[in-house]
């Protein structure tokens, strides 16, 4: 009798204790398993293989998958397809947040197979970005004690945004979510205004960062040519410098001025960068520049010895006044604060991309822990970098208003620390250029034509414009910390502010339970970032 009653489909890998809809015995962890696995072979971003490619096999298997799974409802677990289907590990991939796919070993562990550990250094990682480099001048911006109160502050706002975002698929009902990421979510709310916008504001964020690597890229490239020509032995003989702030003999300047024509930060050097980097942007698949990711983590901890080590040689040089302005020093509150801020949704922007890093942690429960951690261990290195920096200045003889948007222009190009730190840089941004190309070109290409890699005609008119757009602020705004405050802002207005609340009032609303207190607070998270966006411009 008991086995009359006992369901006719039960998927291998579940159990008698784990019942789901209509009574269908499945395991989660072995359904997360089985999303659809096939992707094209231009969407493949690999680090073992530039050629890797997925069988005609495991395609048509992958084909009859998604046949099978539309055959009954998205909450119906009952067509699940059982391992024994399913191909070999090595032809198992799964989506990236913006449109690319990343193979994976195996998914013998659940979600995922990496610790805790891992994924909150992942993320860490991953939001660790060019920021850093501007929060000094954000501080001086908005003052020394109102500096670190909106770290702090933005820290913690951005975190809950964010956790908004983790728990937004959690609260569609009926429906399969467990492959969706953040636009999804969207464009289920919104329809074809939400994918649509999410795409628009997604560009701006990754144009926005490959303009400011473009810009510190000359940058770096600049102070890097001009270390070299410095400790040349012929130029050195004919044109020491009187000091370490690189001011040369007024002799024979003959070969130092034909030096600064051909070597100019804003006028020459951004178009040598071309040579470099546009026929990169056109290659097909850029997966051999993510073998180099390590190069972000390296740069960042780099950064953070040259600061410790320049700060005890420096020291501490620090006046608090609290609202009025002297020679040497700024007050500790200053209007111009939603500059920092501006910079900090930026520094804090990894809204778009977070569900599928905390998909890989072998142990869902912990993701929202784990998430706090992470970002506070990144608030944490901006505190540390932005005070120590913005303290260790050395007012008098200098004002803190001469803190830079990149806070290594303030050390002589000689300087053998800073040399180091604008090497490592430079390589890097350099390889993460083309991966940023190549997700932009995903994202948009894809939309338009449905294929991420058209015709080299499509691809090299996409990326002429992404180029032009980085020379041009090169050229004539090369100012990183305007860039990153006025692209933060507009990315982070839909991704950090807007979405997140609009779709939390949203799904309480259709539940019946949306309170007062709760429709205030994030209508005011709302207002927030607008005020931010639109502050940018007015100040």
């Amino acid at each position: 009798m008991e086995e009359d009653i006992k369901p006719l489909l039960v998927p291998v890998g579940g159990d008698e204790s784990s019942y789901g809809i209509m009574n269908i015995q499945f395991n989660p962890e072995d359904f997360k398993c089985k999303r659809p696995f096939h992707v094209e072979p231009t969407n493949i971003v690999s680090v073992n293989d530039d050629m890797q490619r997925v069988t005609d096999k495991a395609s048509a298997m992958s084909k009859r998958i998604h046949y099978y799974s539309r055959l009954t409802s998205p909450a119906d677990r009952a067509l699940i397809a059982p391992d024994h289907v399913l191909p070999a590990p090595d032809e198992i991939y799964v989506y990236s947040p913006l449109g690319t796919a990343f193979k994976v070993d195996s998914c013998t562990d659940g979600y995922g197979k990496n610790s805790s550990v891992v994924t909150i250094f992942m993320i860490w990682n991953t939001m660790m970005g060019t920021s850093i480099l501007s929060i000094p001048w954000g501080i001086k911006q908005a003052g020394f004690t109102s500096g670190i109160i909106l770290i702090l502050l933005m820290g913690i706002l951005t975190l809950y945004c964010c956790y908004r975002v983790v728990k937004s698929r959690k609260m569609i009902p009926l429906i399969d979510t467990s492959n969706w990421e953040f636009p999804d979510v969207c464009k289920y709310y919104f329809g074809s205004f939400g994918q649509w916008s999410s795409l628009l504001f997604s560009m701006v964020s990754l144009v926005g960062a490959m303009v400011v690597y473009w810009v510190l890229m000359s940058n770096f490239l600049f102070n890097t040519g001009r270390f070299i020509y410095i400790i040349c032995p012929s130029a050195a003989s004919s044109h020491p410098p009187q000091n370490k702030s690189v001011i040369f003999s007024s002799g024979n300047n003959t070969g130092f001025e034909l030096f600064e024509e051909w070597w100019n930060k804003s006028q020459t050097v951004p178009f040598y960068l071309i040579a470099v980097l546009l026929p990169l942007l056109n290659l097909k698949s850029p997966s051999f520049f993510a073998k180099f990711n390590v190069l972000g983590t390296v740069s960042v901890v780099y950064l953070v010895f040259l600061v410790t080590v320049k700060a005890a040689r420096l020291g501490i040089h620090l006046e608090y006044n609290w609202f009025t302005e002297n020679d040497f020093f700024v007050p500790e509150f200053r209007i111009l604060f939603p500059q920092l801020t501006g910079v900090l949704t930026l520094a804090f922007f990894i809204h778009n991309c977070v569900i599928t890093l905390l998909q890989n942690n072998r142990n869902q429960e912990n993701n929202v822990r784990d998430l706090s951690i992470a970002y506070f261990l990144v608030g944490l290195t901006y505190l540390y970098v932005g005070v120590i920096i913005f303290a260790s200045f050395p007012s008098p003889p200098l004002s803190k208003e001469c803190i830079e948007q990149n806070f290594l222009d303030n050390f002589p190009s000689d300087d053998i620390m800073s040399f180091v730190a604008r090497i490592f840089l430079l390589f890097q941004m350099m390889t993460v250029y083309p991966l940023l190309g190549y997700l932009a070109r995903v994202q948009l290409l894809r939309q338009f034509f449905g294929n991420a890699y058209p015709s080299v005609f499509h691809v090299l008119v996409l990326n002429v414009a992404i180029v032009g757009a980085g020379v041009a602020m090169a050229r004539f705004y090369p100012n990183i910390g305007g860039i990153i405050r006025y692209s933060g802002a507009t990315c982070g207005l839909a991704f950090v502010f807007v979405y997140p609340s609009l779709i939390y009032v949203i799904s309480l609303h259709r539940a019946g339970q949306l309170t007062w207190p709760a429709l205030i607070i994030h209508i005011f998270i709302i207002l927030l970032g607008l005020a931010n966006l639109i502050a940018q411009f007015l100040l």
